[in-house]
Parts: structure tokens; C-alpha cells; sequence
């Protein structure tokens, strides 16, 4: 699958939007921007209303979609709108979000819930594999993330170690980096950020790299520093809506993905259930002495 999908499943279309927005020309990155922030107006305008909001052209506003991997603006309109009249569906009988505290959860888990299903939109299938295989042969797998990726780094870190593998994700910075440093060509840095541009991430990413190892990246942005100094880019979609804006979907697929990554690891090795109830075996004294 690439990572520009013509028809992305249904409510996947802006987080396919929004990862591949980063590898537009400024002028088509307007008129993505337009298209995630407006998407029940744009869903209803011309190419014509698009471009003057944009403030670009017509013809800008179809290469724009077509760039992204739309046929063309009229399909991108036809997404859209198949994406809303989904969720107006989904969103029968319940509560508004100001009503209550319990009707804003349903809202923030009905978002999550699509973000989730759209999220596998812009990751490419051939990358994934080869992922799969690098992390499976290697030796030993350093997993980076700070800020908000940090949780999910470490929960990765702990499945792996969980399945009898040599992994780890310290959370001080400048270990990160001295670890990083001493790979060998026979491992593999697996780095997560968001944004893909996240300093702290990327030094340790540099130093791997340096060191001969193979680096995988994970990010929600296909044009970014994070995919650019990795071996293997991972791009999946992120939060789309207002709360998805302030990290929530993000985390979550975050998490969703690199569960699904070991695992896909785990059954290439072979051997995992084995390997996990031992190590389960190693760690039940030390949590109930």
C-alpha cells in the first residue's frame, strides 16, 4: 500500500491529509491546511472557494489532491463527505460534549475511535515489513521518545523485554545518546515523535546512525527531520479533531501501532509465547514477594 492511499478508509481522509501535508509545496500546503481545519466546508465548496481561502489557485488547489493521492479535488469532496455523514451517523443519541462530564468522554472516545480506524492510512506496507524484519534479526533495540512520546517508547521497550528481548528506552536524554552511540550495524534504534522534529529525539537518531546501526522512525508526518536521517520511515495518522489537536489521538495510536509492531515482531521470531511466559516466570516474584 503507499503512503498516499486513493481511497482511504472511512474516516482515515485527513489523517492522510495531514501526514502528507509536510511533503507539499507551501502554496499546496495552504490549501491542506484549509482542508483539515474546514472539512464540512470544503466538503460543500468548489475548487474555486478552496483556492480563495487558500489564498492560491484553482488549478494549485487540484494538484494540491492529487499530490496527496486524490484522483482529484472532486473525489477529495466526495471523502469528505462520506467521512462526515459517518460520523453525524456515529454520533446519533449522543450527548453534546458541554452537556456532561459523561457526554464529553463519549465524545473524546468517539473521536479517538476514528482517528484510530483512519490511522493505518499513510503508513506503507513495504516499509512496515522491513521493519518488521530489521527489528526481528537484531541483536539489540534502543527505543527512543520524549515528551509525549516518552510512555510510549517505554511501553514498547517493555513488550519487547516481556518476549525475551534485548531492548530498552532510557528516559534521560544524554543516555539516550551515549547508549545510541554504542550500537553496532547488528542493531536497531527505533525512534517515536509525532512531529518528527523533536531535538532531543533526533541527537540519539544522528548518533545511531553514526554508529552504523539501523534506525526506524515513527511519526504522524511523512515530510519531516525524523524520516528524513531514518533507514525505514513509519508514518501513521494522527488527531484530526479538537481534541485530537491537543495530543490525545496522537498517544493513542501511538501506543495502538507499536503494540501491533511488536507483535508483528514477536510471531516473525518465533517462539514468543514461550519467551514471554518465561520471562513472566523471572518477574511475578518481584511483584508479589
Amino acid at each position: 500500500m503507499s503512503a498516499s492511499p486513493s481511497d482511504p478508509p472511512v474516516g482515515a481522509t485527513l489523517s492522510a491529509i495531514r501526514a502528507l501535508s509536510q511533503s507539499l509545496a507551501p502554496s499546496e500546503r495552504r490549501v491542506a491546511e484549509v482542508c483539515v481545519a474546514r472539512p464540512g466546508d470544503v466538503a460543500w465548496w468548489s475548487a474555486a472557494d478552496v483556492a480563495e481561502h487558500a489564498g492560491t489557485s484553482t488549478a494549485t488547489v487540484i494538484r494540491a489532491c492529487q499530490n496527496l493521492g486524490f484522483k482529484g479535488f472532486q473525489h477529495l469532496r466526495m471523502l469528505l463527505l462520506r467521512d462526515l455523514g459517518a460520523a453525524d451517523t456515529a454520533s446519533v443519541g449522543t450527548p453534546a460534549a458541554e452537556d456532561n462530564g459523561a457526554g464529553l468522554v463519549r465524545a473524546v472516545f468517539s473521536e479517538l475511535a476514528t482517528d484510530l480506524a483512519g490511522a493505518l492510512a499513510p503508513l506503507d506496507e513495504d516499509s512496515f515489513e522491513r521493519a518488521v524484519t530489521a527489528l526481528a534479526e537484531a541483536e539489540r533495540v534502543l527505543v527512543v521518545g520524549n515528551g509525549a512520546s516518552g510512555p510510549s517508547a517505554a511501553a514498547l521497550a517493555v513488550r519487547f523485554i516481556l518476549n525475551g528481548r534485548h531492548a530498552e528506552a532510557p528516559t534521560d536524554a544524554v543516555i539516550q545518546q551515549l547508549t545510541a552511540g554504542r550500537l553496532t550495524s547488528r542493531d536497531v534504534c527505533l525512534a517515536v515523535s509525532d512531529s518528527g522534529l523533536n531535538s532531543i529525539t533526533l541527537r540519539p537518531v544522528e548518533a545511531a546512525r553514526a554508529a552504523g546501526a539501523t534506525v526506524i522512525g515513527v511519526t504522524s508526518y511523512a515530510r519531516s527531520t525524523l524520516v528524513e536521517k531514518s533507514d525505514i520511515g513509519l508514518v501513521i495518522g494522527g488527531g484530526t479533531g479538537p481534541w485530537g489537536g491537543l495530543g490525545a489521538s496522537a498517544t493513542v495510536v501511538q501506543i495502538a501501532f507499536l503494540i501491533g509492531l511488536q507483535i508483528a515482531v514477536s510471531r516473525a521470531r518465533g517462539g514468543a509465547a514461550e519467551a514471554a511466559a518465561e520471562t513472566f516466570k523471572q518477574i511475578v516474584p518481584l511483584i508479589h514477594p
